[in-house]
């Protein structure tokens, strides 16, 4: 079957044929409908966070279940399902706590190295991205995986779900908890960002600041709930910030990955304030904050895939989108093929879309 495959940092992804392998114990078949192209999957193709090749890249998916193997009770043929790279152990510590996106013990839900692999090509195997691997026909995923949905929901619009929505909306709604009449800032409007954005909105918000230095991405912002946006090309989001809100707000996001907009979202905190780190900060790269600063109770926190339990969480925000509360169709810039990959690479890379989603029907 067509996958896209990544061969090493700064390279195009080639569409080659893999090998699928038939799903074993607690496994399934998931065949692949929509996936949409993640900021996450580009820090890898430009080299800022290592991945062994051959690899399939992509992560953010929702497909139909083939097959299944033994002893998965969970899902059957015929299920539409969004994947999530948050796959969990279920009996682990942090699982057990209930912080399963914090699962110590991934390695129970992968195959053992001396067993074949999941993907190979002529043989030789193929590294599964994230435990998921959705730039490809089918997905062949741990049962705790997946999370099952409605039938009738687009699954292009579910795949969102699998990552970005859940990343930004669970960053504002789960790991920071933004109460209701607060005042937000959000650094980069972006899928993440403009989902930080709707979880903002969401929970009550009073003020959201988007911030951006594309012009079409801010006015996008204004279109998911934003209320305030700052070109940070133009002026010092910090100081522009502080000036809207009368010494800073209560909660900020940082949704894009750069050192300087975390470091700029902890400065644009009033006192007791909250900065929520959402993206992937290049490795060996140091968040650099004046320490005296922590004397006045503000505080900066990472967040991952949202603080997810998924099974629970994904439902929920799905819910949202039927009730008018969440907007998906609205985040997809572009619908392409799988073959278009590189291209919604380079159109994210320039700014010019939210999400594209790779159509495989």
């Amino acid at each position: 079957m067509k996958a896209a495959v990544f061969h090493g940092p700064n390279q195009a992804l080639t569409i080659e044929d893999v090998e699928v392998d038939k799903p074993q114990d607690r496994e399934v078949l998931v065949k692949t409908v929509a996936s949409g192209v993640c900021h996450s999957d580009l820090h890898f193709v430009d080299g800022l966070y290592p991945y062994p090749a051959p690899s399939i890249l992509g992560h953010e998916a929702a497909g139909i279940v083939e097959e299944v193997g033994r002893q998965v009770s969970y899902v059957k043929p015929g299920d539409h399902v969004i994947a999530c790279l948050s796959v969990f152990c279920g009996y682990c510590p942090e699982c057990m706590s209930g912080h399963p996106n914090r699962c110590s013990n991934k390695s129970a839900t992968q195959r053992p190295m001396s067993d074949r692999p999941r993907i190979s090509q002529k043989g030789n195997p193929v590294f599964q991205f994230l435990d998921v691997s959705s730039y490809c026909e089918k997905m062949l995923l741990h049962e705790n995986a997946v999370v099952k949905i409605r039938d009738d929901i687009p699954l292009d619009r579910a795949a969102l779900i699998g990552c970005g929505v859940t990343t930004g909306a669970g960053a504002v709604l789960k790991t920071a908890k933004v109460e209701p009449g607060s005042t937000v800032a959000v650094f980069g409007a972006g899928g993440v960002g403009l989902a930080a954005i709707q979880g903002a909105r969401i929970a009550g918000a009073r003020q959201i600041i988007a911030v951006d230095v594309f012009e079409s991405k801010l006015a996008m912002a204004k279109r998911f709930g934003a209320t305030d946006t700052v070109d940070a090309s133009a002026s010092d989001p910090v100081d522009v910030i502080k000036k809207m809100t009368g010494g800073g707000v209560e909660y900020s996001f940082e949704a894009i990955g750069l050192k300087k907009a975390a470091e700029q979202a902890f400065y644009c905190l009033k006192p007791g304030g909250t900065a929520t780190v959402i993206g992937m900060i290049p490795i060996g790269q140091k968040v650099e904050i004046d320490g005296y600063m922590f004397l006045s109770e503000r505080k900066l926190q990472g967040s991952n895939m949202g603080s997810n339990r998924f099974r629970i969480d994904m439902p929920q925000y799905l819910d949202f989108y039927l009730q008018g509360r969440l907007k998906l169709d609205e985040m997809i810039s572009r619908r392409a093929r799988l073959e278009d990959v590189n291209e919604a690479f380079r159109a994210m890379k320039a700014g010019e879309v939210a999400r594209t989603v790779l159509m495989f029907d």
